[in-house]
Parts: C-alpha cells; structure tokens; sequence
C-alpha cells in the first residue's frame, strides 16, 4: 500500500518542530545564571570556613529548578513589585529580601528571592522545626562533652547537665546556642542523620535552594538557602506551637552550670521595637554578613520577612525588617508569587500494559530527583533522533517517488506497444 506523501511531510515537519521548538533545561540554567549572579551558589567566601575537609571534595551546586518555585515572576534576581505599587522603603542593605503574607502564603514584594546566600543562625528554625516535629518538648537530654566544645555562641551548657528539649529550643532559638544546636542534633540520631533530616524537610516544603551543612548554621562546603527558602521554612515551622510560643518569648531561663538558673535574654530586638512582633531569628558569619528573618501581625494579617547578606548600617537589621514590615502592611492582598504548600509532586512511573490506553501520556520520573527519567530523546539525543528521522523520512520520499516514476514509464511503454500491435 502507498505510503501517504501528505502524511510524510505532516510527519518531517512534526519532527523538526519537536527538534527545535524547546530549549533543553541545561540551556534555561545556563540562560538564568547568566542573567543572575547568585542563581546557582552564594558569593564567593571570604574566608576558609567552607573548604573541604582533606580528601574530601566540596559539594556540587544544588540544581536550579525549571522553573521558579512560587511562580515565574521569582525567578527575576531584581526588585519584584505588583504593577502600579509603591517603591520599597530606602535604606534597605539586605542582597535578598522578600516579604509574604503567613496565611494566605502571597508573596508581596522581594529582591533576588530566590538568589542563593548563606543563611548563618536562621538556618536554626529549620532544626527547631524539626525538632519540634519529632521530639517532646518535656524529654530529658543529657549534653555531652563534645556538646560543649562547639564553636560558640553558647548557651554554657554542662557536660552530663540535664534538660529538656523545651528548655534547649529556648537556647537555641533566643540567644542562638550552637551547643544546643549540636546537642538536639545529637538526639535526632547523630549530626550526620539530623542533617539528612532537616535537608529532608526542606525538600518537603519546597525550599530547593536550601541545603544545611551543620545544624547550628555556621557556614561549611556547600552551604546554601533563598529569601524565599527562609520564609517557606519560617512559615512551616509556626504551625508547631512549640516553635511559635518559643520565638516570641522575651527572655526564659535555664540551668546554670553552677546550679540555679540563668536568664536567656532574645537577641531579637524586633520583639521589643515593632508593635505586633510575633518573633524571628537573627544571624550573622563572616561570609553570610547579617541575616534575619521575623513576623508581625496587624489588623488580623501576618507577614513574614527575611533579609539575607544585610549589613547593620546605617540601620540596624532588625529596623529594616520593621521598615520592609510597614510598607507590606500597606500593600493590598495581591502579590508577585506564592509560598507554595509544598514541594512540586512529579508525575508517577507507569508501566504501560494492553489495558492501559493512556500510558503513553506519562512522562517516567527518576524517583532520587524528582525528575523527567532519561530517555532517547533527552537533552542531547532529542535533537539527533530528530535529524536521523528527517533524514530517514526524506529518503523514504524519495524511493516512493522514484518507484512512482519507474512505474509511470512503464505504464507508458505498455500503452505504446498496444499501439504499435507489439
């Protein structure tokens, strides 16, 4: 049977549309890190904080997502505002900023949300969030000598010192205790496995460019997190009431060495001088410069802001997270993006079977990262299938139009020799 001309070239040209109609996501990164600084990785360090171990290798970048988790207008690495909006407030240092509403999860403004930076003491909600998840606040903890020899700021904790988990959020959470850090690690089954954790959460929430190295913050190889991470991570971790009651307290007590009890005074001054504070969380390292991240609540509204790479002059931190409060507290409901409920679920892997009329419409997902699996027609071999089929397509034209031909000659020569009486 003749094989359709017309459907040969619907064909050809259906393959050379699928060829070149979509650039391959290696080239979409390449485009976005171009056009933004901090797209894949944080600044260069400043020190050696982050320098591998001896015969060890530093982590590869955290891969870019497609496309911009909260929507697309995220992705931008400049200043984001809804049309016909008022400017930001001046005096603004923070290299990243964002500011969303905790209910409703509307992003309202940012700069750069999702430019990766190093998050320094904030990176403390996220194993306080989990924490909080996986352990009584009333269960007792033993601190251990290793606990207590952590790069401070510390608590002063004890070693073999008892206390409760309540007690160590509340030194880890009000005066930033990196020994505490260590020592809640430790319950949650070892450093190692409470990093696994809280990078397991992240992922969970949809923070992609979030990745905890330790879990007191301080910086190390591979080190990353967004303004938009931070206020996803912030906002998850108020629904534990444990969190949400520990992160407003003015000050608390706690064991001392020596006996007795000792005042944890919050080194988060917003607490003091913004009416409405629900509380936040402060930070700073050589590399990371100052960090923070805070809410509000007015008229029955809550907002989240966070400020990463800031500097304290001319205006202290946590006065320019009051000033980027206000002006959010005066935008309307609208917004630029959304803190998304959760990490975006890939479609699942279908076997297809002879009952299965749609299978071939589900795209196989590699199961580790969430992604489109491998196939012939990934980001290299797409578009050469795509050539050899044009090209194997053409050829096949072309016998069928040569047959066609052979055949129209013949047909000619036999009518030629009826005439002649042959």
């Amino acid at each position: 049977m003749p094989f359709p001309k017309r459907l040969i070239v619907a064909l050809v040209l259906a393959t050379a549309t699928a060829a070149f109609a979509a650039p391959t996501s290696t080239a979409q990164q390449a485009a976005g890190s171009a056009q933004c600084a901090n797209r894949e990785t944080p600044p260069p360090p400043v020190d050696t904080s982050e320098q591998p171990a001896p015969g060890q290798k530093a982590p590869t970048a955290l891969e870019v997502p497609e496309k911009p988790i909260g929507g697309d207008r995220l992705g931008e690495c400049g200043l984001i505002l809804p049309p016909n909006s008022a400017q930001p407030p001046s005096g603004i240092t923070a290299a990243s900023w964002m500011l969303a509403d905790i209910d409703s999860g509307a992003v309202l403004a940012a700069y750069d949300p999702h430019g990766r930076q190093r998050p320094a003491s904030i990176m403390k909600v996220l194993l306080a969030m989990v924490v909080a998840k996986e352990l009584r606040g009333d269960l007792v903890v033993t601190a251990s000598a290793e606990d207590t020899q952590q790069e401070c700021t510390c608590v002063g904790l004890k070693d073999g010192g008892q206390y409760t988990v309540r007690q160590l959020l509340h030194g880890l959470l009000l005066t930033s205790g990196n020994d505490v850090a260590h020592t809640l690690a430790r319950q949650l089954g070892g450093v190692p496995n409470a990093l696994r954790k809280m990078n397991a959460m992240a992922k969970e929430l949809g923070a992609l460019d979030t990745r905890a190295v330790t879990p007191s913050g301080l910086d190390g190889p591979g080190t990353s997190t967004s303004a938009y991470d931070v206020g996803l991570i912030f906002r998850g971790a108020m629904k534990y009431d444990e969190f949400a009651q520990a992160i407003k307290l003015p000050q608390s007590t706690f064991p001392g060495r020596n006996g007795g009890t000792i005042p944890l005074l919050n080194d988060n001054r917003m607490l003091q001088n913004y009416e409405g504070a629900l509380g936040g969380k402060t930070g700073f390292t050589d590399d990371s410069q100052h960090t923070f991240v805070g809410a509000a609540e007015r008229n029955g509204r809550r907002l989240v802001v966070v400020l990463l790479r800031g500097q304290q002059t001319p205006t202290r931190i946590d006065n320019q997270a009051g000033k980027l409060l206000d002006y959010g507290f005066a935008m309307g409901p609208g917004g630029v993006g959304k803190l998304v409920d959760g990490a975006p679920q890939p479609k699942q892997n279908v076997v297809p079977t002879q009952s299965s009329n749609e299978a071939s419409d589900v795209v196989a997902t590699d199961p580790d990262t969430g992604r489109p699996a491998p196939t012939a027609f990934g980001t290299v071999g797409l578009p050469i299938t795509a050539a050899a089929g044009i090209a194997l397509l053409a050829a096949l034209l072309l016998v069928l139009r040569n047959k066609r031909a052979k055949a129209a000659r013949a047909r000619r020569q036999a009518a030629q020799q009826a005439a002649q009486g042959v």
